[in-house]
């Protein structure tokens, strides 16, 4: 296990480092010149001779190595640069812009594991009757609405027609609830699916049918012994879900006027706000790497079963 663990962090090392460098090269060809930009938001007029001056302050004179170099030695100290656009450090945008969405995904994430794990879980129960046909239906109107028409019609609906929510305060408690359902009903109904089958699967297995036999409870049985055994496979996709989610949806942030991470990421590429942007490309890269790191080990816990060797997921 601790061999696993070290292996992980090196991967994961060595994946951060090839997307900073990727990052930073793609910024680095890009046409824009930076030194013209940060000028130009500092509302100054960018004459030649100030071009130039500006252009060896910022290293940008310096071979294409050492910008990198110097680059990521200020992003491991914490310096993520200042951004063209807003004007200020890129760190306090970063920061802001992360507890809406962290405050945003975890709203999202608690409709998501209510609602497809109660209803999988009696879709299962209620197998071909009128319940299961009816929870079915539901899933699938969720997984085909795309997720612009849904944002809209929500806010049609519980905004215009009924008056019951507000979006115009980012900051109110109210005022998460319809982008969290906007984020989270689609993927409500994939789950859905996916919850039902794995438990289907599972009243096959031979462990149910000596479950029943000794007499056991259907609930209990449910609980303790499929329940844990189904969701393993769900546990993947459901860090991934998270990571999505954390990454920000660009549209369902513009359509509820959200500040997250997404909203910003948009206005950083309109704008050609490079430090802004390179921190959230690496931001998001330390993610997704890290949620999947996390996945691999909560897998490994809930289920001793499964042995890591070699890096790989193996059941003994």
């Amino acid at each position: 296990m601790k061999n696993y663990l070290f292996r992980r962090m090196l991967q994961l090392m060595i994946v951060m480092i090839l997307a900073s460098f990727l990052t930073f090269g793609l910024t680095y060809i890009s046409p824009s010149d930076p030194a013209e930009m940060i000028l130009t938001s500092h509302d100054i007029v960018p004459t030649e001779e100030l071009l130039e001056q500006t252009r060896e302050e910022m290293g940008l004179n310096d071979p294409f190595i050492v910008q990198y170099g110097n680059w990521l030695k200020n992003l491991l100290s914490g310096d993520f640069g200042y951004s063209y656009s807003t004007r200020g450090p890129v760190a306090d945008i970063l920061a802001q812009r992360l507890y809406m969405t962290v405050r945003l995904a975890l709203v999202s994430l608690l409709f998501l594991i209510v609602f497809s794990l109660s209803l999988g879980i009696l879709s299962s129960i209620k197998k071909n009757t009128v319940v299961d046909i009816m929870i079915r239906g539901i899933s699938f109107v969720g997984i085909s609405i795309p997720t612009f028409w849904l944002g809209l019609i929500l806010i049609y609906l519980f905004v215009v027609k009924c008056h019951w929510f507000k979006i115009t305060d980012p900051n109110a408690i109210e005022s998460v609830i319809l982008p969290a359902l906007t984020l989270s009903i689609p993927l409500i109904g994939r789950y859905i699916r996916q919850i039902r089958a794995a438990i289907l699967e599972q009243y096959s297995q031979d462990y149910v049918v000596g479950a029943r036999a000794r007499g056991i409870r259907e609930s209990k049985i449910i609980i303790k012994h499929i329940l844990p055994n189904a969701l393993m496979g769900i546990v993947t996709l459901l860090g991934l879900s998270v990571a999505v989610l954390l990454g920000g949806t660009v549209i369902v942030e513009n359509i509820f006027s959200w500040p997250g991470l997404g909203s910003m990421a948009l206005t950083a590429i309109t704008y050609r706000d490079y430090p802004l942007l390179q921190s959230y490309v690496i931001f998001m890269t330390l993610i997704y790497v890290s949620i999947n790191f996390i996945v691999d080990i909560t897998i490994q816990t809930l289920d001793p079963r499964v042995s890591i060797i070699g890096g790989d997921m193996d059941e003994k």
